[in-house]
């Protein structure tokens, strides 16, 4: 019995990449084109109108981030796969898009086949990253992801899981001090002792570190 075709949308602002993406999926076998969209908004109503089994997303949208339509993407239907596809290697946006629940993140000058091949292994349900990404912060996601190598949240203070909690949630500086009546100073002030206390330096690393706690005590 011949396998369905892996349906797959096109993210990207830029029409001429949309045309060349869909040229060089369309002369492969496996996939088949179901759409395009050049903003997250699209990107985000386009798949859950669509249901593709892999999104080709790119990271710098012109109304939101790309990283944004992958998180609302994956919250509504978590059986859609996105690919982060960007020109930039950004630490911090590895990050967010792990975060936000991407199966990989490649940069754009990999080979044509290459690419056929990402899109086939997310479809199949593999996660991946671009191999010239920088080792280390590879190193880092997994050390994250395994409890880190800091003194861990056990480590916390109460105030401190609790803001914790909120960056995790997506909440500024702002939003965390009118949260809990603090000034936005002293939240500053324990996001720096939480970073210290976790061994982290980026709030994604921090809500990460989080969310992968939590997860295990729920198991």
């Amino acid at each position: 019995m011949q396998q369905r075709p892996l349906k797959v949308m096109i993210v990207d602002d830029h029409e001429v990449v949309r045309m060349g993406l869909r040229m060089l999926m369309e002369n492969q076998g496996g996939l088949r084109i179901v759409g395009e969209a050049g903003t997250a908004a699209e990107a985000v109503e386009m798949s859950l109108s669509l249901r593709p089994d892999v999104v080709l997303m790119d990271v710098r949208l012109p109304d939101e981030s790309g990283i944004e339509a992958c998180r609302k993407i994956r919250s509504a239907k978590p059986g859609i796969r996105v690919l982060m596809l960007t020109s930039y290697s950004d630490d911090e946006a590895i990050f967010s898009s792990i975060l936000a629940g991407a199966s990989g993140y490649l940069l754009k000058r990999l080979e044509a086949e290459q690419l056929y091949r990402a899109v086939i292994d997310v479809g199949q349900g593999k996660s991946l990253l671009d191999p010239t990404i920088n080792q280390a912060v590879i190193k880092r996601i997994q050390e994250i992801c395994n409890g880190g190598p800091g003194r861990g949240i056990d480590s916390l203070t109460e105030r401190e899981r609790e803001i914790l909690k909120l960056i995790a949630a997506g909440l500024t500086n702002r939003e965390i001090a009118d949260r809990i009546y603090l000034s936005e100073k002293t939240v500053r002030n324990y996001i720096t002792s939480i970073f210290d206390k976790l061994d982290v330096s980026h709030r994604t690393e921090a809500a990460v570190y989080y969310l992968k706690r939590k997860k295990k005590e729920e198991e």
